[in-house]
């Protein structure tokens, strides 16, 4: 795995701007210790998880049936179950690991989700995943740009429309995630910020500049027509400075977390 061009395996799938982050997180789940059976939270189309591990995880969850078909196809994981985060089909403490990728910020009844975490994992279990934090609105370029030109209420109303879009509920730093994972039952082991403002904003434009990428995806069912590293030369040339960021950056606008189950939730 330490050989894997997690990037490249990103970009000749995915718009760039997705290939970019996940590629950057795929690079964090490495030389983790994640006993099976092993959860995974949201597991959308399971491109994640065949690109960031060298086996098959036993269980993703999702409520969509889509992506569902998708990871199945893929054979990404042991076993597919379509249920919302709040009541999963599993016996208590069945799980010896979970993780979730970019997830968790989109759940509007995350409390309730994370309660039904801890039920589902043994305790001691790890619980692994990556969100957006406190910082990334903050950095958006766009409203940054109308907050200095005096036009404040125009970038709020950006970053509203820029949460929409991504389906954002949560933006918390980690002292909201240490309260909110402890009253679920989980510990804090550790945390780091990564993704930088200059990525967050290569990433933002993304979102527009990745409209042909969208009619590809409509058209072909794929997001990359043709999937060569002459056609992603320049892509890559782009992105690879953010790929190659540090794994820890002060000012990051992404938080990975490594939480454990506590004995039991309070």
């Amino acid at each position: 795995m330490d050989n894997k061009d997690f990037l490249w395996l990103n970009l000749r799938d995915l718009p760039y701007f997705r290939a970019m982050l996940r590629a950057v997180e795929a690079q964090f789940y490495q030389n983790l210790d994640l006993p099976a059976p092993t959860l995974d939270l949201g597991c959308g189309d399971g491109h994640f998880a065949t690109i960031a591990f060298n086996r098959q995880l036993e269980v993703g969850v999702d409520p969509w049936s889509g992506p569902l078909s998708e990871a199945a196809r893929r054979g990404a994981y042991v076993s597919l179950a379509q249920a919302d985060g709040i009541r999963m089909p599993f016996p208590d403490s069945i799980f010896g690991s979970a993780i979730s990728n970019s997830v968790l910020e989109h759940i509007p009844h995350l409390d309730a989700v994370l309660l039904e975490m801890a039920r589902v994992m043994r305790p001691g279990a790890p619980f692994v995943f990556c969100v957006p934090n406190q910082n990334f609105n903050q950095n958006l370029s766009v409203a940054g740009t109308l907050d200095k030109m005096g036009m404040k209420g125009f970038a709020k109303g950006y970053r509203r429309f820029f949460d929409s879009i991504a389906r954002h509920s949560h933006l918390d730093g980690p002292e909201v995630w240490i309260n909110r994972l402890g009253r679920a039952g989980f510990e804090v082991e550790h945390w780091r910020n990564y993704f930088s403002p200059q990525a967050l904003h290569v990433l933002e434009w993304g979102h527009y500049f990745g409209l042909p990428a969208l009619i590809c995806r409509k058209v072909t069912g794929r997001w990359v027509l043709v999937r060569t590293s002459w056609n992603l030369a320049l892509t890559r040339r782009i992105v690879q400075p953010f790929y190659d960021e540090p794994v820890e950056i002060e000012q990051g606008v992404c938080t990975f977390y490594v939480t454990k189950r506590a004995t039991s939730p309070s």
